[in-house]
């Protein structure tokens, strides 16, 4: 299939009536029927109430959100002035192929490569092996791009941020809406402690997300927590190096070039920002899984990257892999 086509009509499978979990002491909130408005999953246990406000499902614990607000803040202002985002729907709608403001179009060049390969070579055969549209779990979702792209394939997407502004985090998936009978769920909540209980999603997928953790371990067991027998972890454009050192220099450089630019380094939360060899072995003990490696092709001029690093005697240049692997199997 080709991974910009539609498929009509657009109306994704349906997984928005699912058991929630509480966020804040993990109990059973029940099942919530996540498209309509007025409902609401509430604890018995602690009172916490997962309400949709905005468009948005709340599912972010109160003292999670202090937490995170630092970083929520800065990753905003960072990325407002990088130009993500946009007023009108044509943007959202033309993502990841195109750029229509041009500010970012060489990292959204890269982002459709590496979907054109996920849609091509590695959804196919899990699609087979379900035989019916997938429940997927967009981790770390942004503006919902992915979610709106597996949507027109027929798949039923949650897309999960912790970001809700309206230019590049969860609030602006309003923009897809029109593009479906019933369109995917947005839910506002972090990667560690989703608000599902287990065994409900068919794929999770972190969508250039991964790096953003704290403890890639704890992480990925809750994803695969949240997946049936048989489903897949898969995770898209993280930085990979083959040296730790190299992603350490990478991460300094960043964090030199943001105190520069904006006048903080973006340390509020302890993101691992790369994985290596080392990682994913670690992973996969810690997990029970066997990773794939895909290798989408990004152009000569990125293949010829190392080459010319090691010429000028700089650092190896970040790789995107894509990493998938069954849960419960091979």
């Amino acid at each position: 299939m080709n991974a910009n086509m539609a498929i009509t009509p657009r109306v994704a499978a349906d997984t928005r009536g699912l058991v929630l979990r509480c966020p804040v002491c993990a109990a059973s909130l029940g099942r919530v029927e996540l498209s309509a408005a007025a409902a609401i999953g509430e604890c018995r246990n602690c009172g916490f109430r997962v309400a949709r406000q905005g468009g948005i499902w709340r599912a972010l614990a109160p003292m999670r959100e202090l937490y995170y607000r630092r970083f929520a803040a800065e990753y905003s202002a960072i990325r407002a002035r990088e130009g993500r985002g946009s007023e009108t729907a044509e943007y959202y709608l033309a993502l990841p192929f195109r750029d229509v403001t041009g500010h970012n179009a060489w990292q959204w060049r890269i982002r459709a490569c590496s979907f054109a390969y996920l849609a091509s070579r590695v959804l196919p055969p899990i699609e087979a092996r379900f035989g019916r549209p997938l429940g997927v779990l967009d981790m770390g979702a942004g503006n919902g791009w992915l979610s709106y792209r597996l949507g027109l394939r027929g798949h039923a997407c949650v897309a999960v941020d912790l970001l809700d502004n309206h230019l590049d985090g969860l609030g602006a998936a309003w923009h897809y809406e029109r593009q479906f009978t019933r369109p995917f769920v947005c839910v506002q909540a972090e990667m560690d402690n989703l608000p599902f209980d287990d065994a409900q999603f068919d794929v999770a997928v972190f969508n250039a997300s991964l790096h953003y953790s704290e403890d890639y371990v704890r992480t990925l067991r809750e994803a695969i927590r949240c997946l049936r027998p048989g489903g897949e972890v898969v995770i898209v454009d993280t930085p990979f190096y083959d040296r730790d050192e190299s992603g350490r220099a990478m991460v300094l450089e960043q964090h030199v070039a943001l105190q520069q630019q904006y006048g903080f380094r973006s340390g509020s939360i302890r993101s691992q920002e790369y994985i290596t060899p080392r990682v994913l072995a670690v992973l996969e003990q810690a997990c029970g899984i066997r990773w794939r490696i895909g290798r989408p092709w990004y152009g000569l001029g990125w293949a010829l990257r190392p080459w010319k690093a090691k010429l000028k005697g700089r650092r190896e240049p970040s790789r995107f892999y894509i990493f998938s692997a069954t849960v419960g199997g091979q």
